[in-house]
């Protein structure tokens, strides 16, 4: 009876130590509530930076520190919790750190290509060239396309529309046309690789989708590009440009750095696929050959310019500075590596409250799968896809390949619904201003709408197999 009694009594104790071990719901809660508006207020202040000119990873990082400093100070109420917030933001801080360290060697690597002019040269070999504005229409966005994949969406579509200024100039009409194009390209091209995307990216990370299932989604990604495509064609202007020849060659190491940016993907892939390590640790391998190869450039510099002084320069060679690659790190996208961060712990926090379950039982329990992911696409033409996709990924919703890759498709091309959708549209508002405009994107938006469904139709009925 004494046995009886004592295991009884262990395993209530077992049972009640789980029960400790779980955060509680605070979602009906007046902190929990706090914590929403909190959060609401923040993403108004991103919503609102291209008029306010306040950086966007400002309110989120103060967001992130309010939420998680509410939520500590609640569960110092509830003796034996006050450890779970602190678990759950290092769980938080493991998941941002790869993604952020990840994103860093990619940007140093697209900063050195950009300072050894591998972009400007690719600018100025198509101003050259004599296209007419119909030809440059279709070849900036199929240059977007592919170039998104291997770079990243954002830097891809700068470069093309620094091709459409130079030749577009008063053409306000092609201008508009095509920086439209060339977002829609560059939002669909990054949706079927690891690397395009941001969103993406997290889903590799996450182990959920392996690197060579993104690209099944590369025939409704190109379906997502030709539509609306097509319909806008006919609009463009049938005229051929007159520009200002110029040639921009390749500073010195140029073409090797692309080589090098190549071996860092696959030195990430393999590591993930083969080693089963995390592909950060390959990215930051190739960050090394990047400051291995700089340090070369750096000491063979004064033997590749003889016939210089100090006070000149060759532009196939360089500034008489020489390669620095710590340069390059630190002109990284710091606003938007730390707009990540908050966002992350944002997310995390609300997801710690029980929000993201809650959204998680409505979306994916009772609309079901695909109108769910149907629906976070539509979500992230408003709200950019990062913490859409966060949320998604903390979710964890029970769900086939085939869906996984759909919310991957729908999280990464609904943004070219509307020009603030994606970082891509928003850039180019800033580059192009008074051309590229909000009110110009929306106008051309029902054919962006089309292409969005006709891509998730395509999905489900070429990969059927993969929804099973």
């Amino acid at each position: 009876m004494a046995q009886l009694t004592a295991s009884v009594q262990l395993a209530s104790m077992i049972v009640m130590n789980e029960a400790f071990t779980q955060p509680l719901d605070l979602t009906g809660s007046t902190v929990g509530l706090i914590c929403i508006v909190i959060f609401i207020l923040a993403y108004a202040l991103v919503m609102a930076e291209e008029f306010t000119l306040l950086r966007k990873s400002k309110p989120v990082i103060i967001a992130a520190g309010a939420i998680w400093a509410i939520i500590a100070w609640t569960y110092q109420n509830y003796p034996g919790l006050e450890a779970l917030p602190e678990k759950a933001i290092r769980h938080n801080l493991l998941e941002y750190t790869e993604l952020m360290l990840f994103l860093l060697a990619a940007m140093t690597y697209i900063n050195a290509m950009q300072e050894r002019n591998v972009f400007e040269a690719l600018r100025s070999r198509l101003v050259n060239a004599g296209f007419g504005f119909r030809a440059l229409f279709w070849i900036t966005g199929i240059l977007a396309f592919f170039i998104s994949p291997i770079a990243d969406n954002l830097t891809t579509a700068l470069l093309m529309c620094a091709v459409v200024l130079a030749v577009g100039g008063d053409n306000n009409r092609f201008v508009l046309l095509a920086s439209i194009n060339i977002v829609v390209a560059a939002n669909a091209g990054g949706a079927f690789s690891p690397f395009g995307d941001i969103t993406t990216l997290m889903v590799w990370q996450k182990g959920i989708v392996e690197f060579g299932d993104f690209f099944v989604l590369f025939i409704p990604s190109v379906v997502n590009y030709l539509v609306p495509a097509i319909f806008m064609h006919f609009a463009v202007p049938n005229e051929k440009p007159q520009v200002d020849r110029e040639s921009v060659p390749m500073k010195r190491g140029a073409r090797r750095i692309i080589m090098l940016f190549l071996a860092t993907i696959a030195t990430a892939v393999s590591f993930h696929n083969f080693l089963h390590l995390p592909p950060v640790i390959g990215m930051l391998t190739g960050l090394g050959y990047l400051k291995v190869f700089g340090y070369y450039l750096k000491v063979t510099h004064k033997n590749a310019m003889p016939c210089m002084d100090s006070n000149s320069t060759d532009p196939e060679v360089g500034d008489v500075v020489p390669f620095d690659v710590f340069r390059h790190v630190a002109r990284a996208e710091w606003d938007t590596l730390l707009f990540f961060y908050g966002v992350v712990l944002c997310v995390g926090g609300l997801g710690f409250l029980g929000y993201l379950a809650l959204a998680s039982d409505i979306m994916y329990t009772q609309w079901g799968a695909t109108n769910a992911n149907i629906a976070v696409g539509l979500l992230s033409a408003v709200i950019d896809n990062i913490p859409v996709m966060f949320a998604v990924l903390t979710m964890l919703p029970d769900m086939s390949q085939g869906q996984w890759l759909l919310v991957t498709l729908t999280a990464g091309v609904g943004g070219s619904l509307l020009s603030i959708g994606s970082a891509a549209g928003v850039a180019l508002m800033g580059q192009a201003r008074g051309k590229y405009t909000f009110f110009g994107h929306l106008k051309w938006a029902p054919v962006i709408a089309l292409g969005y469904a006709a891509s998730i139709l395509v999905h489900l009925w070429l990969n059927a197999d993969l929804f099973s």
